[in-house]
């Protein structure tokens, strides 16, 4: 079964951490509405979804991607590099525990679930304002005993490696080749974001479909024509909290 832990839409959103986008009013009943349209969605598509309740002393808590990546074998708790959402990891590590033992990455080395993608047994790690050089190391030594091989990718201009590219499947990676250095992504082929959507490159596959905001339909319709299936949502007041697609969930098979 496709599992989903989503966590409810905190009314502090407002007072989010932001990094490369100006701050904007944010709408939170709609920013509700559009997170429960999100988690439907992730339903439609074959997900059975978990939904913790709010932490209204973290903003960002609803973004459950950054605290943890939930593997095959283990779920790791994350060393964030944001100081101010460690606070979100513990119930995170709650709800994990029932599904994959729980390994926690140490101090001082420092590593968001944001900037790791995931291509098969390859883990790709963005060396970002969250993520240093010792959390890609520390991640690598964690995981080395279930068969991973964690490899650094530099990035320039955005807030996490999934902010700059997604995984689609069918060997393919959506793009903005001008936020990352892709030398470590050599053998992949690259679905380049709509020029006039450059933060369109986080994007969520579930079973198959890739789910991407409705505010890149140019990018949308590129990754279509592709040959993958799409579904577009609308999350534009998630977005002015600098999140995307992968954010708001983390998926596994349970």
């Amino acid at each position: 079964m496709l599992t989903a832990i989503t966590r409810a839409v905190s009314r502090s959103l407002l007072n989010c951490e932001l990094t490369w986008l100006e701050r904007e009013p944010i709408d939170i009943d709609r920013a509700i509405a559009q997170h429960h349209a999100y988690e439907a969605l992730l339903a439609e598509l074959g997900a059975h979804v978990i939904r913790l309740p709010a932490l209204e002393d973290h903003p960002d808590a609803v973004f459950v991607e950054d605290p943890a990546l939930v593997l095959d074998e283990v779920a790791v708790i994350t060393s964030m590099g944001c100081e101010s959402r460690r606070g979100e990891r513990e119930t995170l590590a709650a709800a994990l525990a029932e599904f994959r033992p729980v390994l926690r990455m140490r101090d001082p080395a420092r590593l968001e679930g944001g900037d790791v993608m995931r291509i098969g047994r390859e883990l790709y790690a963005g060396l970002s304002a969250r993520t240093d050089a010792a959390g890609v190391k520390e991640l690598a030594w964690l995981l080395q005993p279930y068969g991973y091989r964690v490899t650094a990718v530099e990035l320039r201009d955005c807030l996490h490696l999934k902010s700059a590219c997604s995984y689609l499947g069918n060997n393919t990676v959506l793009i903005n080749r001008k936020w990352l250095d892709t030398t470590a992504l050599r053998g992949y082929q690259f679905l380049d974001v709509a020029e006039s959507e450059p933060a369109a490159a986080n994007a969520l596959v579930v079973n198959g479909t890739v789910v991407i905001p409705s505010a890149w339909p140019a990018t949308a319709q590129k990754i279509e024509a592709g040959g993958f299936p799409v579904r577009v949502v609308d999350v534009t007041e998630l977005l002015k909290a600098e999140s995307g697609v992968t954010c708001s969930s983390l998926l596994f098979h349970s």
